[in-house]
């Protein structure tokens, strides 16, 4: 668990994710508000969230898996 926490909290794989989830998460919200924005309507702030920290997850998760099955 301790090798996973270091390489989640690595600043590569960190960079790395976040870059990802912004071009993810920006397009999952024109997506999933895009009428919302176009139109001036309220914006489901819980949707941004996630639509943004899911694809850091998964690209942070994927990036620590391959770094750790490279030292085994």
């Amino acid at each position: 668990m301790r090798n996973w926490l270091s390489v989640l909290s690595s600043k590569a794989v960190a960079m790395n994710a976040i870059k990802i989830a912004l071009v993810v998460g920006t397009v999952l919200n024109a997506i999933n508000q895009g009428d919302a924005i176009v139109n001036g309507l309220e914006i489901e702030w819980g949707k941004l969230l996630l639509n943004y920290f899911v694809p850091y997850c998964v690209s942070s998760y994927s990036a620590a898996k391959i770094q750790i099955q490279k030292k085994t």
